[in-house]
């Protein structure tokens, strides 16, 4: 029970890494709201109250700065805290070529998995600051650390991301909050498949295969095993971890010509 009485905010909350690591906080005592631009993360908090949980849902758009002050202030409302902040939601755009990129879909991604992330940090950490510290995890990728053809606008906002986590740790140090990046790999949530059928429509043969073969451990990592890390970042056995970033890759990036797709 590592985060018995404690607050989590959770984007990104409905499905995938976000769900995973919803259940593993409740299963440790945690209290949850998630956050989703789907409506149906409500029906997700109802079944985690119905296991007993204390969840809550709050519908947004991450990218939207009244939105996120929104869920900021229904989780204080609620609970009067937030102790853990898992930044995560974020979209994965076109496999394309950087000159077939659409500009609409270039400003969608940037706007959410960076401008989503900016406005979660801007908002929430006054609050953590106010309490006296709390632990923050930003969803990268190990798009943030090289570069993945086909990719262009997503692996640039990874890279973002992780600036952005290196810098936003400097200023929050001393007030006792801690900020780290989460870098997973190829996991087996919607978004790998969603680049499998893009490469399907492209003409590509054995996707998956091809893409696990690639990874070190011959597989996908699950959404429970990359929430396990957000777990470990948020509790007390990380009091000393801060502005740093961690694989959950299968080995991937250790791989000559890894490849960055997550």
């Amino acid at each position: 029970m590592r985060f018995k009485e404690k607050v989590v905010v959770i984007t990104g909350g409905a499905n995938g890494i976000g769900l995973a690591a919803a259940r593993g906080f409740v299963q440790e005592g945690a209290k949850v709201l998630l956050v989703d631009r789907d409506a149906a993360g409500e029906q997700v908090a109802a079944a985690l109250r119905a296991e007993g949980h204390d969840v809550a849902f709050h519908q947004a758009d991450v990218t939207r700065a009244a939105e996120v002050q929104a869920y900021v202030k229904a989780a204080v409302d609620r609970w009067g805290a937030i102790h853990c902040f898992f930044n995560n939601a974020g979209i994965e755009g076109h496999v394309r070529a950087i000159h077939e990129q659409d500009e609409e879909v270039f400003d969608r991604v940037i706007a959410v998995n960076v401008k989503g992330v900016f406005l979660g940090l801007k908002y929430v950490l006054p609050v953590m600051i106010g309490q006296g510290g709390g632990a923050v995890v930003n969803t990268a990728s190990t798009a943030a650390l090289v570069g993945s053809a086909g990719l262009g606008p997503y692996t640039a906002s990874k890279h973002a991301v992780l600036g952005l986590t290196r810098s936003v740790s400097a200023e929050v140090a001393k007030q006792g909050v801690r900020i780290n990046a989460l870098c997973p790999g190829p996991t087996d949530t919607r978004m790998i498949h969603s680049l499998e059928d893009q490469a399907h429509a492209m003409g590509a043969n054995d996707v998956a295969e091809r893409y696990q073969a690639a990874i070190p451990l011959g597989r996908y990592a699950t959404a429970e095993e990359v929430a396990a890390m957000v777990l470990f970042l948020c509790s007390d056995a990380a009091s000393a971890v801060t502005g740093a970033h961690f694989l959950v890759d299968g080995g991937r990036t250790a791989a000559p010509g890894g490849s960055a797709w997550r």
